[in-house]
């Protein structure tokens, strides 16, 4: 029992810095939408397109489900009509459904984008312990309005989810620069 009792007292603890759990990502791999919705783009074969189930009356939202991620981006589609007071109201919305994450969001940074087809869009990238760290929305002004945000189903803090994170933000700027409108 002595001998045990100073044998146990020989080194001092020195503690171990904090891991992080290893995620392995899929290689990127594309394939093209293959619904007959008025949008079409080229998406990560390694995800499931759901209806949205959120809004039953919109039957042209999606959710693409990453289900090996535990993670959604939510595509919500709104046809402008020619009228410009339509665009500008999903022009508020979008902007507003982003800017709301202001007061958990450390910073947001937003580019714009033009697809190599012409339309423009809007990219936003929340840090912070927000619910949505990307957002989007693509248009052609006139007729089309395609807007996307990524959520996460856990708990777990954004920087442990920063590789996934960036995964997938090269998953939907591939899917921005691919889009068409029918």
């Amino acid at each position: 029992m002595v001998i045990l009792l100073f044998s146990a007292c020989g080194e001092d603890f020195i503690p171990k810095p904090k891991g992080y759990n290893r995620i392995d990502l899929p290689d990127h791999e594309f394939e093209s939408l293959d619904m007959d919705l008025p949008y079409s783009f080229e998406h990560s074969s390694h995800l499931q397109i759901e209806p949205d189930s959120f809004n039953l009356e919109e039957k042209n939202w999606i959710n693409l489900h990453y289900t090996s991620l535990n993670a959604r981006v939510h595509l919500t589609y709104k046809a402008i009509e020619g009228k410009k007071e339509n665009l500008k109201s999903y022009l508020d919305d979008a902007l507003n459904l982003t800017f709301k994450h202001q007061i958990k969001a450390y910073g947001i940074d937003e580019g714009i984008v033009r697809t190599p087809t012409g339309y423009t869009g809007l990219v936003a990238e929340l840090s912070g312990e927000v619910p949505t760290q990307f957002q989007f929305f693509v248009t052609d002004s006139t007729q089309h309005f395609l807007r996307g945000a990524l959520y996460f189903r856990t708990a777990v803090k954004n920087d442990s989810l920063a590789p996934i994170i960036e995964y997938i933000k090269t998953d939907m700027m591939h899917l921005i620069n691919t889009v068409e409108f029918d």
